[in-house]
């Protein structure tokens, strides 16, 4: 598991910095925070374990969401002032300290606060003009990308195997398309881009928490865990459409009053 995990990091890296190259920051962002690589993972889980300790890990997972979104809005606040490794160090004390607190025992509501957070991240992100189009990502940019988010995956799956339960789960709820995407988008691209990208991830962490709301919801009543899982891939894939529709939408109404 440990190796499916560190191939499936670079893989999502580059479907995202490749969507950059296409389609422009916002969607590569959507991109990173789609469960790209926790339904893989998940789907492997099911397969070597039952249906309620893999509910188990869906609940604590979806139970960690806010603390992916306090490491987005704080990186995105930070890098209106500050350069990006001010801003990776500021964004992942945020996660910690969110973390810490809403994977408490006693943290009431914890499914609700997942599902709710990638809205609310949404409304107190700044915001940004519109970015149209595909950017230049270079070759060699690509090969860094990857790179260091090899290097951060593996630091943490393997503090995760060793640190207590508690830890080992917010570790491994940590944000690494998060932080390397963005970390190399401030410095060429500029704060807009950065913002564009992270309000992007906001939107992909819409699909991510209904993935697992879904799987959550349907390990507990199918008797097929494969029907579970497909459907919680299917209700993921909505709601990245959803939300996509609705940010074509939305941007269509500002062009119009601009």
């Amino acid at each position: 598991m440990l190796l499916l995990k560190l191939a499936l990091v670079p893989a999502s890296i580059l479907l995202a910095s490749l969507a950059a190259r296409r389609f422009g920051h916002a969607i590569s962002g959507v991109l990173s925070g789609l469960p790209l690589i926790a339904a893989p993972v998940i789907g492997g889980l099911l397969i070597d374990h039952g249906a309620t300790s893999v509910a188990a890990i869906g609940s604590a997972t979806l139970a960690s969401v806010p603390a992916a979104i306090a490491h987005i809005v704080a990186f995105s606040w930070l890098s209106r002032r500050l350069p990006w490794w001010a801003c990776l160090a500021g964004a992942a004390l945020a996660f910690a300290a969110i973390g810490w607190v809403v994977t408490a025992p006693a943290w009431p509501a914890p499914t609700l606060t997942g599902i709710a957070a990638p809205f609310v991240a949404l409304a107190i992100m700044p915001r940004v003009p519109p970015l149209a189009g595909g950017v230049p990502v270079p070759r060699g940019e690509i090969a860094m990308r990857v790179a260091a988010a090899v290097t951060l995956a593996a630091v943490i799956l393997l503090g995760a195997d060793t640190l207590p339960a508690r830890v080992s789960g917010l570790l491994l709820a940590f944000p690494i398309t998060g932080s390397i995407l963005p970390s190399f988008t401030l410095p060429v691209y500029g704060r807009c881009a950065t913002i564009s990208l992270l309000r992007g991830f906001a939107n992909g962490l819409i699909g991510f928490t209904a993935f697992f709301f879904a799987l959550v919801t349907l390990l507990g009543r199918c008797e097929s865990k494969a029907a579970a899982f497909f459907a919680a891939l299917a209700a993921a894939a909505f709601a990245a459409w959803l939300v996509h529709r609705l940010r074509s939408a939305a941007a269509r109404r500002l062009m119009r009053t601009t």
